[in-house]
């Protein structure tokens, strides 16, 4: 499998919310994971996030879903990018309030960098956090 079709995969997979048993075959060993983001700024591995990731989607934010509108390759950095949004309501439990039932439409782009047997080994994720936790009603 090639890098990005390896990055693809590990994206439609994470955002599907399959969790590690769907997502750990694309990420090499200890891949890491930054975000400059207050619900995500303690997880610093990519195993943490799409175990975090998961959770949400499945508890609180269930039902959630997902939109990818464009996606590129950099061979120089070995980066894939994809710009995608996230339409979710909070109808589940969990949360750090009680299902509040607002809704939040949120843009986001991954950033996955690639290593030499076409894993992802690292991941930034750009959000605007805040905007998404002011429309559920969490902050």
């Amino acid at each position: 499998m090639e890098a990005m079709d390896t990055a693809t995969a590990f994206y439609h997979a994470c955002e599907s919310l399959e969790g590690m048993e769907g997502c750990g075959r694309y990420l090499a060993p200890d891949a890491s994971f930054e975000a400059q983001a207050e619900p995500l700024a303690d997880i610093t591995t990519l195993e943490g996030y799409v175990t975090w990731f998961t959770a949400v989607g499945r508890g609180p934010l269930s039902g959630c879903r997902y939109e990818l509108h464009a996606s590129s390759y950099d061979e120089a950095t070995r980066t894939a990018s994809f710009f995608g949004t996230i339409r979710a309501t909070h109808s589940g439990d969990g949360g750090p309030v009680p299902p509040t039932g607002r809704s939040t439409v949120s843009q986001y782009v991954y950033l996955l960098t690639m290593d030499e047997a076409d894993r992802v080994k690292h991941m930034v994720k750009v959000w605007n956090a805040p905007w998404a936790l002011r429309d559920l009603g969490w902050m």
